[in-house]
């Protein structure tokens, strides 16, 4: 270290600041704060210690993240730049230890990662220390819930309890809160208003993210409690049949602002339920949609500007990524399916927007049209079929691709181009492949990690194991039938 120090002397405070920018931020306090002077001067810059992570999964692998470490925070570096301190973002099993180190007298912004319910469950009492301290001093709260898995026997309520209690003391006791993420990736951890009594809470957020379970829990949060919001970012993962059902949801949501919907399953309440909440929104002013519709109507552009954007004069942004699902046989009465052309000419008033749109009969069964804005906004992209009309995809993360026809060599090589970002790909089509003799480019994944193949013909499990056909990384999760597998 000394050595190390040395050398650093030697630059000037110019290049210093540079390599310390492009440092994490605790790695550098952790290694040369208490140094020397100059240091010293250089590190309790803003830019060092006004954003502080404190927390395992993402922190530099160049350490653990030992008690040692975090004894020499809690000791020595946070009683030095606490009055600098403007965010925390914490790991929940430290959580304590890090708060109770020393004042925060400009903290305005907290993050709970990793966050268990159970300890939740005492840390948000009125009397607890978070209460007490922070109460008038958060304005941005996130609280990422730890992923949990229910105990057998156990009460199917208990977690969704807790996590009812987290969010309505977290709304009912920071006085100045404006931001709130309450997230988890887990189908166990969202929200979920299935008791009347538990639904009475006031806030004067602006701004709230949140997980919950069924749109109920949608209409829950926009039934005029939360009176002051003015953007709303709602992800719906359903789990299970949700029985009540919300009244009193019919009021205006003029200061609503912003409003996003992803709705995670198929859903076939868009005319008695979507509709109605929209035009509830008359001051939208952006809004993003995402969900699959499963019966009638087929959506289009015609229905878009007839049921939400003739009802909102001041919107002007309006993504969405929509699914309509119909099977014609089960209809009552001879459905007038349309073409792709008749779909793209629904959207002739939507000037300032590309909109793509795809038609498909699947399995001669059912009728699949997908309309979508573009540039696409969201990281994920699900049943890619063979009539996938290309484009750049930059941000999505995650695609599943499904058809009936065979999905060749050079149409794999199209998904690889078009979705450069892929970290997970799942495949289902159980039709061999009709070219596979021909010789195509490689096909490089560069950040593909997880694939899914439990679901297909063998010959997409060869395709996926060549080497001269695909290029993949050496970490890869692959999921596969081993039956299939053996024949390989």
């Amino acid at each position: 270290m000394e050595r190390s120090c040395v050398q650093l002397e030697d630059l000037p405070d110019e290049i210093l600041l540079i390599i310390f920018q492009n440092l994490y931020n605790c790695d550098v306090l952790y290694s040369f704060l208490g140094l020397n002077t100059r240091l010293d001067t250089i590190l309790n810059d803003r830019i060092f210690t006004r954003n502080l992570t404190l927390i395992k999964p993402i922190h530099s692998s160049s350490y653990e993240f030992t008690d040692i470490i975090l004894d020499r925070f809690c000791l020595e570096i946070l009683p030095r730049i606490n009055d600098k301190i403007e965010r925390l973002n914490i790991e929940s099993s430290f959580m304590e230890r890090i708060l109770l180190a020393t004042n925060y007298p400009n903290l305005h912004t907290l993050g709970l990662y990793g966050f268990v319910a159970e300890t939740g469950y005492e840390v948000f009492y009125e009397e607890s220390y978070l209460i007490h301290r922070f109460q008038n001093q958060i304005s941005s709260l996130f609280i990422q819930l730890k992923p949990h898995k229910p105990i057998p026997g156990a009460s199917g309520y208990a977690v969704q309890d807790r996590n009812i209690f987290l969010f309505i003391n977290i709304c009912n006791h920071f006085k100045n809160l404006r931001y709130l993420n309450f997230s988890s990736s887990s189908i166990y951890e969202q929200l979920a208003f299935y008791r009347p009594t538990s639904t009475n809470f006031s806030s004067n957020l602006l701004e709230l993210h949140v997980v919950v379970k069924t749109i109920d829990d949608c209409l829950c949060l926009l039934d005029g409690q939360l009176n002051q919001l003015h953007t709303f970012y709602v992800t719906i993962r359903p789990r299970g049949v949700h029985g009540e059902e919300i009244v009193g949801n019919d009021k205006k949501l003029l200061n609503l602002k912003c409003f996003s919907l992803i709705h995670e399953d198929e859903i076939d309440m868009y005319d008695y339920i979507l509709v109605p909440l929209f035009q509830r929104m008359t001051n939208l002013e952006k809004l993003s949609l995402y969900f699959v519709n499963i019966c009638e109507p087929i959506i289009d552009g015609e229905d878009l500007e007839k049921n939400i954007i003739n009802h909102m004069p001041r919107l002007n942004e309006f993504t969405f990524n929509i699914c309509s699902i119909i099977c014609p046989h089960l209809a009552d009465q001879p459905i007038n399916l349309p073409s792709n052309d008749d779909i793209q000419h629904t959207f002739r008033n939507f000037q300032n927007s590309q909109i793509i749109s795809s038609v498909y009969y699947f399995n001669s069964d059912y009728f699949y049209c997908h309309i979508y804005s573009y540039p696409y906004t969201w990281i994920f992209y699900h049943n890619i079929r063979n009539n996938f009309p290309g484009g750049l995809f930059k941000c999505v993360r995650e695609i599943s691709l499904l058809d009936e026809r065979p999905f060749e060599h050079d149409f794999l090589l199209l998904i690889a181009q078009s979705f450069p970002s892929i970290k997970k790909l799942t495949l289902e089509n159980h039709e061999p492949q009709q070219n596979n003799h021909l010789q195509w480019p490689i096909i490089r994944c560069s950040h593909l990690i997880q694939i899914d193949l439990a679901r297909t013909h063998e010959d997409y499990i060869e395709e996926f194991l060549n080497n001269t056909k695909i290029c993949l990384l050496s970490n890869v999760h692959l999921r596969v039938s081993y039956s299939r597998l053996k024949k390989k």
